[in-house]
This record gives C-alpha cells, sequence and structure tokens, in this order.
C-alpha cells in the first residue's frame, strides 16, 4: 500500500443515474452490511454510493455517524439504540438489564429528537437470565412479555414527548453459524408475538421493526402479515434475500415488488431499508434492490 491510499474500496460510481425514480417507496440503505462485508466501504463511500442511486438515508448508526450523513444531505432512518453491539443480546425482557438499556434508549431518543431522527430501534434480547450464558436457564415467554411490556411502556413516554418512534425488532432464531443472519436464543424470535407486545403498549411511539428477511425464516405470509398488522403496528421495514440474506435477486424466494406494493396498499409511510450482505459488485446488488422496490 503507498502512503496516501485508503484501505477501504470505493464505490464504482453508478453509471445508469438513480436506481429511485418513483419514489412512492421512501428507501434506504443499511450500513453494517456495505461496511462488514464485501467490499467494505467507509461511511463517506457509503453516503457517495446512496446519492448516486437517488437514495436519501442511512440506516443504523448512531450519533458519531449522523454527521457525515448529515454533510451528504442524507439522514439516518433508525438510529442504534446506545447499547454495546451486538445491541440485540441484552434486551427489555430481562429485568437484570432494565437500568442499561433504558437508560441507554432514553439518551438516544432524546439525541434522535435533536437530529431530527424519526426512530430508534428496541429488542427484546435473548431469553436467558444470563444473556451471554445459556446454562443460566430461560425467561418464561410470560415473564419476558411482561418485562418487555412495562420497559416499552415507560420508554413511550419519552418516545411521545420527543417524537421519536421506537421500533421494537423481530429476529429469526431458526438460521445457525452466522452471527449475522440468525441469531439463537432470541426471544422475540415469533413476529406475531412481538406485534402483541407492541399492541399492549398502545402508543403511536412504539411500533415493529418488521424484518422481511427475519419474518420469512421464522413465519412466511409475508403480504399477509402486512395487510394484518397495517401502517398501525409497521414502523419500519428491513429486507434481505432468503435463504442466505443475500441480494433480492433470482436466487432467493421472495418477489419483493408485491410485497412493497402490500405496503402501500396499507398506507405505509415509513422507510424501507436493505439489510442484504452484498455477494458480489455492492453497487450492482444495491440497483437491483432499489429498482426492484422502486414500485
Amino acid at each position: 500500500m503507498r502512503a496516501g491510499e485508503s484501505t477501504h474500496s470505493e464505490p464504482d460510481q453508478a453509471q445508469d443515474g438513480p436506481a429511485i425514480r418513483n419514489g412512492r417507496i421512501r428507501q434506504a440503505i443499511v450500513a453494517w452490511p456495505h461496511m462488514v462485508f464485501g467490499e467494505k466501504w467507509d461511511l463517506a463511500g457509503l453516503c457517495r454510493a446512496a446519492r448516486d442511486l437517488g437514495c436519501f438515508a442511512l440506516d443504523l448508526l448512531g450519533p458519531a455517524e449522523w454527521p457525515t450523513l448529515d454533510e451528504a444531505g442524507l439522514t439516518c432512518a433508525v438510529a442504534l439504540n446506545g447499547m454495546p453491539n451486538p445491541a440485540f443480546v441484552k434486551g427489555l425482557n430481562n429485568l437484570r438489564y432494565h437500568d442499561e438499556v433504558i437508560g441507554r434508549t432514553r439518551q438516544r431518543i432524546e439525541e434522535c429528537a435533536q437530529a431530527k431522527i424519526p426512530s430508534v430501534i428496541a429488542f427484546t434480547g435473548f431469553k436467558w437470565r444470563d444473556a451471554e450464558n445459556p446454562a443460566s436457564g430461560e425467561i418464561p415467554r410470560d415473564e419476558a412479555t411482561a418485562n418487555t411490556v412495562t420497559g416499552l411502556k415507560d420508554l413511550a413516554r419519552d418516545a411521545e414527548r420527543q417524537g421519536v418512534t421506537i421500533v421494537l425488532e423481530h429476529l429469526n432464531s431458526r438460521v445457525t453459524g452466522h452471527d449475522s443472519k440468525g441469531h439463537p436464543g432470541y426471544q422475540g424470535d415469533d413476529i406475531d408475538y412481538c406485534a402483541d407486545i407492541v399492541r399492549q403498549i398502545g402508543s403511536p411511539r412504539v411500533k415493529l421493526l418488521f424484518d422481511i428477511y427475519h419474518v420469512q425464516v421464522m413465519n412466511g405470509d409475508i403480504v399477509g402479515r402486512i395487510r394484518q398488522y397495517g401502517s398501525d403496528l409497521i414502523g419500519h421495514v428491513h429486507t434481505g434475500g432468503v435463504p442466505g440474506r443475500g441480494e433480492l435477486d433470482e436466487t432467493q424466494e421472495l418477489q419483493y415488488a408485491p410485497l412493497m406494493k402490500a405496503l402501500l396498499e396499507v398506507g405505509y409511510r415509513g422507510y424501507v431499508a436493505h439489510e442484504f450482505i452484498p455477494t458480489r459488485s455492492a453497487m450492482e446488488g444495491l440497483r437491483q434492490a432499489l429498482s426492484i422496490c422502486d414500485v
């Protein structure tokens, strides 16, 4: 490597103009897959790629990254909740972690309000009493539900006052052997279970993060569930190819255009953020995903 050379790959310039032309679906790009896998872009490079493709938001970033987005004319669709990575391990289902999770999320809600970031992520957490030790025993589902509802009701007051939406994410526990594709032990691994928790909160500022990849792996019936939950419950959407969490192409089992049409049908106006792991040219994969979902 020559002095002054970058250690990261630069995204190729978009050759065919923006991929988004209709704009009825507000699309975003989740940052981590393109910073960890494939060409490993840095944040500035990812911002350039997003703008070249006609996309105006990135996803799952914290306050340290927001100024870079702002300089590029982008926003953050959903903020990280402030917990150490991986943030989904210690969650609201476990009273052992309530002080930390609620405290960090409350601070992030305030930061989001100041920066005009619309949403912050939340998780049930892993099902073990010591979240990192399966030998510690499982938290019963009814106890976990009560704990999660208590925590979200507490946070909902802050979210309503600050005008920020909390989105509770469902994750699959079925895929093993790859930390970015499945999360064995995650308690909120049933989308209907997570939807019931959101209903119990009864706040317009607490909704579902409907991750299509995870829902398809665990539950399926994506269009049916979009229609069932509607825009009242769905506050944010993630994409990813099934199986494998790759690109939204002909190698996977879902057709994304009908899913986007179902979201429009129920009046969904939030973001759809692409969270697939690149297996080929990242610009090519993103262009394809953005185009397919631009219904």
